[in-house]
């Protein structure tokens, strides 16, 4: 796919589709109004007579009838004019893409950018534009034996804009290009079946990812590796089964070697049966997700290298399965994590922060990090708590818990911070170790967030709690991407 900038006059712009705004109080403005005129009033009359309505999302394509360089014309509903903001932005372009995926063009120009958006610059719309365009274009055929419905008859996507501006939208669309490929390789490592997305995987995909980028190298322990750096936790969730755990290391270097690099963590659950604390059969085929979080890590990472950005950042996966068996982890059982702090497993169905606790560990010990971010699919509390809109958020860190929320906001991709007092830790005792693995019904994000927390000696450390928000249930089915817009957004604002 080929994106650039256009500044010729919207009439002039040579494209199979020129995809045009029509808003309901100020229906014709801008470029509409330019073709408009060139088409002596066809846009006009289609609006005065009913038969469009301006609602946001509205689609409509026409042949136009007067002397312009398009080949055809697609209006896009808009809503009100002053309260056209980025929601309404989002939802107008991706009615656009769907109208175009339905035709059979193969070049169009959008002014839906050119427009005012507000709280969008002009390399934020652009910038959005083509994350969008990469999202409405993902299908997922990986193991379907019909692979047509991913073939794009739309081979190039200009953004009007005029001169002064196209430095702005060059940016955007670079930005916008690099977040929609991670976006889209995070849905689709969440979209894999686990018999195929295993540990194994993960550490081809992240050796794939650095291939040929001299900024970014993999590493990758086994676990008798593991095992010598005495994570006795992260073990403890495989022991169930025959398949490898692998713990991944990907460090991309962009900046100096002084500066102190960001640590992403991701839970990597390849497949997620609960363990000997089985969980029911009912929706048992969505904890394939339950290693969306080392998805978003690596999506985040092939983001990051592709705009080749001034940070260093450390992205850090443990993976394994959780499988029941004649040697898997039992309830009762306690643990010794690489921290020395030993752990009463209670449920072993709380098997993410036992895998996380270690990776923590290692992350503060090893790379002395800016800051620790761990992204998981955690706690089902997360859903019911704040549903499928905003990721849950703790953290020690008032700065990064802030620069977090912020970063998702600029991002669409929001969050919202649940506490972490100090009283919580009191639902984790154990009888029989230094802690439990959890703490019972009451506030169960909240206590997993506790739990990890006890991991982190001194570093700034923030945990998102992606349970809500890492995949779709129903028609719509499938791996969303999230957090990493927040996370992209987030790192860039580092360099």
């Amino acid at each position: 796919m080929r994106f650039e900038v256009k500044t010729t006059a919207a009439a002039a712009t040579k494209t199979d589709c020129l995809v045009l705004p029509v808003y309901s109080d100020k229906p014709l403005s801008g470029a509409a109004r330019s073709i408009d005129s060139a088409c002596n009033g066809q846009l006009r009359e289609l609006i005065d007579s009913g038969d469009f309505n301006s609602k946001i999302g509205a689609s409509i394509l026409l042949r136009p009838d007067g002397s312009i360089a398009a080949d055809s014309l697609l209006l896009i509903g808009c809503g009100a004019k002053g309260e056209f903001d980025r929601k309404a932005y989002r939802k107008a372009l991706q009615s656009s893409f769907a109208a175009l995926a339905k035709t059979r063009r193969k070049s169009a120009v959008t002014c839906l950018p050119a427009e005012s958006v507000k709280g969008a610059d002009a390399t934020r719309r652009a910038r959005i534009a083509v994350e969008l365009w990469h999202g409405s274009n993902y299908r997922y055929t990986a193991t379907k034996s019909d692979n047509n419905s991913k073939s794009v008859k739309l081979n190039s996507l200009g953004i009007l804009a005029r001169s002064a501006q196209a430095g702005q939208v060059r940016k955007g669309i670079k930005l916008g290009d690099a977040l929609g490929q991670g976006i889209a390789l995070t849905r689709e490592l969440g979209n894999l079946p686990a018999n195929i997305c295993t540990p194994g995987y993960l550490a081809s995909q992240a050796r794939s990812i650095a291939r040929g980028k001299p900024k970014l190298s993999v590493q990758v322990l086994d676990e008798k590796e593991m095992k010598k750096l005495g994570m006795g936790a992260l073990l403890s969730v495989t022991a169930g089964t025959t398949e490898p755990a692998k713990f991944i290391i990907l460090k991309y270097n962009g900046a100096a070697k002084s500066r102190r690099p960001i640590v992403l963590v991701g839970k990597g659950i390849t497949f997620d049966t609960g363990g000997i604390s089985l969980k029911p059969p009912g929706a048992m085929d969505e904890m394939k997700y339950d290693m969306c979080g080392a998805a978003t890590v690596l999506g985040v990472c092939h983001a990051v290298t592709t705009t080749d950005a001034a940070v260093n950042l450390i992205g850090i996966i443990p993976t394994c399965e959780n499988l029941p068996s004649g040697n898997a982890t039992r309830p009762g059982d306690v643990v010794t994590s690489m921290s020395g702090q030993t752990i009463e497993i209670l449920n072993t169905d709380a098997e993410g922060r036992l895998i996380l606790c270690d990776a923590l560990s290692y992350a503060e010990k090893k790379f002395k990090p800016a800051a620790i971010i761990d992204i998981a699919t955690l706690t089902g509390a997360c859903l019911v708590a704040l549903g499928r809109l905003r990721s849950g958020l703790m953290s020690n860190s008032d700065d990064l818990a802030q620069s977090l929320h912020k970063s998702g906001e600029a991002a669409d991709d929001p969050v919202w911070r649940l506490p972490l007092d100090d009283e919580y830790n009191q639902l984790l005792k154990s009888n029989f170790a230094d802690v439990a693995n959890v703490g019972g019904r009451d506030a169960g994000t909240i206590t997993a967030g506790c739990f990890l927390s006890r991991f982190i000696e001194k570093s700034d450390w923030a945990h998102l709690d992606i349970a809500g928000t890492a995949w779709r249930t129903g028609a719509s089915k499938g791996a969303t991407g999230r957090p990493v817009g927040l996370l992209f957004e987030y790192v860039l604002g580092k360099h």
